[in-house]
């Protein structure tokens, strides 16, 4: 009887201290939003040290302690175990790559194979390099293709990226223009995301293309050779 009584409290107990925990958590997210109203805060959590919580805001990361008496921004190195953990990079790239799976209603894809492995990329249809890389990613196989259009070149480029957005066939209009140097057609207007891929690269401060995410939320800001991709991706695959 006494057993089953303990037991009962520590459940009370956890679950009270769950209920706390989402209560400071709730209330730190409204006092940070009431002090910057611009900034959306995105969320907020504990990390392992006690009374010091994690704030993503705008896709970056800020710690601060229960009382908002102090922001700081830096790498927090977990130095507990053998070998040291980056806690800041590692939570980085899972909102990268949370963030991309996320968007991907914001993107061409094209699938290749059996597609299991998973890139994305931000490219300008008049991007020398971003041709030089659909040509490499021929080469390819067993992958899904994720492209945002990201026309940041010329006026020119947001025109295409339109073109190709609102095509019948949005993955063969990307090709036409990118591997085979055919002008795009126009098939009229219609909505696109091209306002929201330029936010998607803010976030994530790329400033060039062609840009590549992998799925574990790596980016590389360039052009790859076939290879070098290959190595990536199943780099990806292995962890």
């Amino acid at each position: 009887m006494k057993a089953r009584t303990f037991v009962t409290i520590c459940a009370v107990l956890a679950s009270f201290a769950a209920g706390s925990a989402w209560a400071n958590e709730a209330a730190i997210r409204k006092a940070l939003q009431a002090r910057y109203p611009d900034i959306p805060v995105e969320s907020v959590s504990k990390t392992p040290i006690g009374g010091i919580y994690e704030v993503v805001v705008g896709g970056r990361i800020w710690y601060t302690d229960e009382k908002i008496s102090y922001l700081f921004v830096g790498r927090l190195i977990d130095t507990r175990g053998s070998v040291e953990r980056d806690l800041t990079t590692e939570r980085s790239l899972q909102l990268n790559a949370q963030t991309l799976r996320k968007a991907t209603d914001q993107a061409i894809k094209r699938v290749r194979g059996n597609g299991k492995r998973v890139i994305y990329t931000f490219e300008d249809p008049n991007c020398g390099y971003c041709k030089q890389l659909q040509k490499e990613l021929q080469k390819v196989t067993d992958i899904t293709i994720y492209t945002f259009l990201w026309p940041i070149l010329s006026p020119d480029s947001v025109e295409k990226s339109k073109a190709i957005w609102c095509a019948k066939d949005r993955a063969k209009a990307w090709d036409d223009v990118m591997l085979r140097g055919t002008a795009v057609q126009s098939y009229g207007q219609c909505e696109t995301p091209l306002d929201r891929n330029m936010q998607l690269a803010k976030r994530f401060g790329i400033n060039g293309t062609p840009a590549i995410f992998f799925a574990d939320g790596n980016m590389n800001p360039g052009y790859l050779p076939a290879e070098h991709l290959e190595q990536a991706l199943n780099s990806v695959v292995a962890k």
